[in-house]
């Protein structure tokens, strides 16, 4: 029982050093970012996807600059997370030291935490790991968001689909040639 009980506090330790706060190991709120080239700005916020469509983009267009970052859920999600996993931990707490919180509020412990503080390396996994997962649900959000220079030529948020490369690279060449074409008009003062 003792290496099980290590491995749970090796669990811990690294949920509060904040290794699981976000995919990409950074604490919450702050965003991923990645810049490739000088030039206008089309920014990704998905990462799965990013590197395979940044790859095909900075071949097309080499003076594109190219950043990538976690688009954040609504606010009341990600203050549900937070919670979760502040009381995860404060859970788990009780269940290692056996504490009983119920008697706290006056109430009779019911049988779900008696199972657990007879087999606490179970109960913590348990805790642990349902509760990462509904941390999980409320950051995600399915987004596939491009912007150029600020902005939106796609939206899976909108569109409910992520653009085919033969789409992506179509969208870019009109708004290049658009950035293009705008550049040379003659701006007039009255």
């Amino acid at each position: 029982m003792k290496p099980a009980l290590a491995a749970l506090l090796l669990l811990l330790a690294a949920e509060l050093s904040g290794a699981s706060a976000q995919p990409n190991g950074l604490p919450p709120g702050k965003k991923l970012r990645m810049a490739y080239a000088t030039g206008p700005l089309l920014k990704f916020q998905i990462w799965r996807v990013f590197e395979e469509y940044m790859r095909v983009i900075s071949q097309r267009y080499p003076d594109i600059r190219i950043e990538g970052e976690n688009y954040l859920p609504q606010p009341i999600y990600r203050h549900i997370a937070s919670f979760l996993s502040v009381f995860k931990l404060v859970l788990i707490g009780f269940i290692i030291v056996g504490k009983d919180p119920f008697a706290f509020f006056g109430m009779q412990a019911p049988s779900i935490w008696q199972w657990g503080q007879e087999n606490k390396v179970y109960a913590c996994m348990m805790v642990f790991f349902l509760s990462n997962m509904t941390e999980n649900m409320c950051m995600s959000t399915g987004a596939f968001e491009i912007t150029l220079n600020d902005v939106p030529v796609w939206s899976k948020l909108q569109s409910g689909h992520l653009p085919s490369m033969q789409q992506l690279v179509q969208i870019l060449d009109n708004e290049m040639k658009l950035n293009v074409h705008m550049e040379q008009i003659p701006h007039h003062r009255s």
